[in-house]
């Protein structure tokens, strides 16, 4: 029995089976559950208490194996081979059973206490489907646990059988990958000292034979270079036995899943197509994909603004009146002009012209998580495929992409799922042309004063301008700056699902709740900065040219006149955007002082469509906020590269802006 109050518990699967869930279920966490590859792209981690034990759960990203190709499945391999957890639990997809068993059998051979989350298991006897649960287990040599992870069943026997297999571990099952390849796994493993990476030496052996974790292993292990000169002189003994020794490895552990899936799973002859083959035929289809792409995209935005806009109406009224109720207590209570305007001007004006838009960012959440667990996305990624493979780009960057609606900081993690550097490259300096949830508030406050008839056409076409550039500058990237063929794009579709009203609910309030603490810190934050730069030097009119804010504006403006905004005021709010896109907005009701109903009558009064428009495309592609400019340090690990994707972001906004203006000035649309 562990003498250990604490047990660490690796949670680890494939994507799409089902393990945020899981997570969520046992540790009450608040993780969004996608349906795609790449949304836990870092391991996360949670609790949860069983009898005298503290369960510490490790949500690690999902992954087919532990070979360590891309950043997300090193992650996890790292942890499993070298974070010394005690138990792992390892979730499955039950009716992708011989997929999911892959990772399975290589967390079998690890020698570490696991336990099997047969996942989904409710959708077996819908496809016709009978699982020998004693049978798996005892071939697996783990205890197997049925589970309905999006209704919390089987929660409470898992971590039952996860403490059991902690304080009661077993000897780990192994795989015979015949005669040569064993001798040259028992000879490598007794030059392995088990004190130095505290793993079973068979494990390592295997680990380097078959060439996956090498660069974890050769950080882990001192006497690395003597183990590789060893592998290389057994890998030339091996090529009569294979050319290609990982397949060698793969085909091996598929021969015993083999076995498995015959002595522990029945099913019925000739099931016919599934409800997912069938609507796949359709909304896949070369023919109907990407118009029923679009046209569901067209639909999310027609639905966004006709359903907020009276709500978006009565916001502004309700800040409105708050500001102008407290302009009045303040006056009568004696406070200055500065404190009132700073009040009023700064706090309520600022932030409330930002907060008006939650009603249409609530309704867009609401309706991408549908399409999310719905499982529809990952079908958008499948058909984009074509476009993106036509022009040299990955498949599986659409995903990132589509992650970069939401936000373009998890849409940059997301690219840790691409195995190729090049391809990981690329997607990241390409994802901040994705119109993030930032840059809404701009589009609807323009759109709302001058294109109010056409207002979900107009945001759709920005949408759709900055995936379209973003593919092209992908494109122009591949060619001159990462050359190079694309990796093969293998991506599994989840079923169909129909989504659950809570947890669409839950990723809606999650993302809100990320706009409001935005607007309640860095926004708040910045809003009180303008609000100063405003007011000085003492004496000025407040917001005018001669204020400090306006002489910085003033500087900035003869730049953006041949884009047609050549005033202060749209300089300053581009440059307070670079902080938080959702500050052009704030700052723009700032230097005009008016809440956001008055804000959009000045804008109507003082703009012309096409000049808006060319606004609206600067804010889309100039340089991208501050968090994206750290994501992309961070994953790039290069301020070169990340001052690239600032520059060339800059000069393809106001270059795109000023073609927009001056093009449509020429055909007369100024």
């Amino acid at each position: 029995m562990k003498n250990a109050q604490e047990l660490v518990v690796a949670l680890a699967g494939n994507p799409n089976s089902g393990k945020t869930s899981v997570f969520n279920n046992l540790t009450g966490a608040r993780q969004h559950v996608g349906n795609w590859p790449g949304v836990t792209v870092e391991k996360k981690e949670g609790s949860v208490t069983y009898e005298n034990f503290t369960l510490r759960i490790i949500d690690l990203p999902g992954t087919y194996s532990l070979g360590a190709y891309s950043e997300d499945e090193a992650v996890a391999s790292d942890f499993i081979l070298f974070g010394k957890p005690d138990v792992i639990i390892n979730v499955v997809d039950s009716t992708n059973l011989v997929r999911n068993l892959y990772l399975t059998t290589q967390i079998m051979e690890m020698g570490i206490p696991f336990v099997v989350a047969l996942n989904m298991s409710d959708e077996l006897a819908r496809d016709g489907i009978q699982i020998d649960i004693p049978k798996l287990s005892e071939i697996l040599g783990a205890k197997v646990i049925p589970t309905v992870a999006s209704r919390g069943k089987g929660m409470a026997e898992l971590i039952e059988a996860s403490v059991s297999a902690a304080n009661n571990p077993k000897r780990p099952q192994l795989i015979d990958y015949g005669p040569e390849l064993e001798r040259e796994i028992r000879a490598l493993a007794q030059e392995i000292n088990p004190a130095e990476s505290g793993l079973d030496p068979r494990v390592l052996a295997v680990k380097l034979l078959e060439g996956s974790s090498l660069r974890q292993i050769a950080s882990q292990l001192p006497n690395s270079k003597k183990l590789f000169a060893f592998r290389e002189k057994a890998l030339g003994r091996l090529k009569k036995l294979s050319s290609d020794l990982p397949s060698f490895f793969a085909d091996r552990r598929y021969d015993f899943i083999g076995e498995v899936v015959k002595k522990a799973l029945h099913q019925q002859a000739n099931p016919g197509l599934s409800v997912s083959d069938r609507i796949d035929g359709i909304v896949t289809s070369r023919f109907f994909g990407i118009p029923i792409f679009i046209l569901l995209m067209w639909c999310i935005f027609q639905f966004t603004f006709k359903l907020g806009a009276p709500m978006v109406d009565l916001i502004d009224q309700l800040f409105k009146h708050l500001g102008d109720s407290l302009g009045t207590i303040l006056e009568n209570a004696g406070a200055s002009r500065l404190i009132i305007s700073f009040i009023k001007d700064g706090i309520i004006g600022g932030v409330g012209s930002v907060l008006v838009f939650i009603p249409n960012l609530a309704l867009l959440f609401f309706a991408i998580s549908l399409l999310e667990d719905s499982g529809y996305l990952a079908r958008a990624a499948f058909i984009m495929d074509r476009l993106m493979r036509a022009l040299g780009l990955h498949g599986k960057s659409f995903l990132p992409l589509l992650i970069g609606f939401g936000c373009n900081v998890p849409g940059i993690m997301a690219t840790r799922t691409l195995e190729s550097k090049r391809d990981r490259m690329i997607t990241i300096f390409i994802n901040p042309l994705i119109s993030c949830s930032g840059r809404l508030p701009i589009y609807l406050l323009f759109t709302g004063a001058l294109f109010s008839a056409k207002q979900g056409m107009v945001v759709f076409s920005l949408y759709v301008l900055g995936l379209v550039l973003a593919i092209l500058m992908g494109t122009i990237f591949r060619k001159f700056l990462f050359k190079g063929a694309a990796a093969p794009f293998v991506l599994e579709l989840p079923p169909y699902r129909i989504p659950s009203l809570k947890s669409t609910l839950l990723h809606t309030w999650e993302r809100v709740a990320a706009f409001l603490q935005r607007a309640s810190t860095i926004i708040f934050s910045a809003v009180v900065l303008i609000w100063v730069l405003a007011n000085v030097p003492v004496g000025v009119a407040y917001a005018s040219r001669e204020s400090l804010l306006g002489r910085i504006g003033s500087m900035i403006a003869p730049l953006l006149e041949p884009a047609g905004f050549g005033n202060w005021q749209a300089a300053v709010a581009l440059l307070f955007g670079v902080i938080a896109k959702e500050l052009v907005v704030s700052t723009l009701g700032l230097v005009h002082g008016v809440e956001e109903a008055a804000l959009t009558e000045q804008i109507a009064g003082n703009w012309t469509p096409l000049a808006a428009y060319a606004f609206m495309a600067m804010n889309l592609l100039y340089i991208p906020c501050v968090a994206t400019i750290g994501a992309i340090r961070r994953e790039t690990n290069s301020w070169p590269w990340t001052l690239f994707a600032i520059g060339y972001s800059l000069l393809l906004g106001w270059t795109v802006a000023t073609l927009i203006y001056q093009l449509g000035s020429f055909l007369g649309f100024a």
